[in-house]
């Protein structure tokens, strides 16, 4: 399709069902004809993806939150410069199941580090790379947590902090989603899976047409 590439981010807490929803709305889109790219964070790169090893291994408990602030900016920053940007320079259209907004909420509010400091430590590893729409699947920590539990027989390192961890977690998408609105967009993921689909649907629509 003759356009630049399109960048759209999904995030949420643990259990929200983002990944389901990346693969319904790659297959959406495919089937209107666009060249899709679906990655994810950490990880997208072989780079990338030995530091996912090391940052969601229950083995570390004791990473410092500093450290574990740079080892996602770190991932981020080979993801960029090697799948994002040259993807997006060709016209993909690119889904990433997580983002910097990630970053923001985990180690900025969960870990306490701050807003302003994750997203000074991201603003280079960024590359100038924004996403045009980020997708906020909002369920509360408590709920996603059960889901996720369900799905899975061994949570990751950072699934398995306690509660309270992933409410302030949770507090940080909120926080970015009130200082970024035009980006970042909320979908009620306490739905069933069509219903959730169905927002995302509208919403990508809505982008794609103010981009044509």
């Amino acid at each position: 399709m003759d356009m630049a590439g399109i960048f759209i981010t999904f995030e949420g807490p643990d259990g929200a069902g983002k990944t389901t929803q990346v693969k319904l709305l790659e297959r959406h889109l495919r089937q209107r004809g666009y060249d899709v790219l679906v990655t994810r964070e950490p990880g997208g790169t072989p780079v990338g993806e030995e530091i996912r090893k090391i940052l969601l291994n229950r083995n570390y408990k004791d990473m410092d939150a500093v450290t574990e602030m740079y080892l996602y900016a770190a991932s981020r920053a080979q993801h960029v410069r090697q799948v994002i940007k040259p993807a997006l320079n060709e016209g993909k259209m690119v889904l990433c199941d997580r983002f910097v907004d990630s970053s923001v909420a985990y180690q900025g509010f969960g870990r306490g580090l701050g807003m302003d400091v994750v997203e000074a430590v991201n603003r280079y590893a960024l590359g100038g790379i924004v996403p045009d729409l980020t997708l906020f699947l909002n369920i509360r920590p408590e709920d996603a947590l059960a889901r996720g539990r369900i799905r899975s027989e061994e949570l990751d390192r950072l699934e398995s902090e306690e509660l309270e961890f992933h409410r302030r977690v949770y507090q940080g998408f909120l926080a970015l989603q009130k200082k970024y609105p035009e980006r970042i967009k909320e979908v009620d993921a306490s739905r069933s899976i069509d219903e959730v689909f169905e927002q995302v649907r509208r919403l990508v629509e809505y982008l794609l047409s103010c981009k044509k």
